[in-house]
């Protein structure tokens, strides 16, 4: 039986999501010329991805191109929380804001505008967007 638990997102840039993972301090293999990567699981339990994230000495957290364009992460959550001390939720959360993040900046930079950027507290992330006409 299969401990590997999938995770679907709308996360559709792997550049931007990879800037996201260096944000977080998560180290990744990445597959090369579409030799995919493994990722480990529950008692040497593997599946392949397109990118395995180094959850922890035993458990990765694999990300996985689905038909429709977009990544889905693949994991054994439990082995992952418990060897990582980040579990599911507290992680797509955070790699998702990451990822957004990323992903506005790249508009912004190719549209031309200039920005402001505030970091709250609590890690909410405003932004001002400005041009000049």
């Amino acid at each position: 039986m299969s401990h590997f638990t999938s995770v679907k997102t709308k996360i559709r840039d792997l550049t931007c999501l990879k800037r996201a993972l260096d944000d977080l301090a998560f180290t990744y293999d990445e597959a090369v010329e579409e030799q995919l990567v493994t990722v480990r699981g529950y008692q040497g339990e593997t599946t392949e991805a397109v990118l395995s994230v180094r959850a922890s000495k035993t458990y990765d957290i694999g990300v996985k191109a689905t038909a429709d364009g977009t990544f889905e992460f693949v994991a054994d959550w439990w082995g992952v929380e418990s060897t990582r001390g980040v579990g599911e939720e507290e992680f797509i959360k955070k790699l998702t804001q990451r990822y957004s993040y990323h992903k506005v900046m790249e508009e912004i930079r190719k549209k031309g505008y200039t920005l402001e950027e505030e970091v709250s507290e609590d890690d909410t992330i405003q932004l001002r967007v400005r041009t000049w006409s």
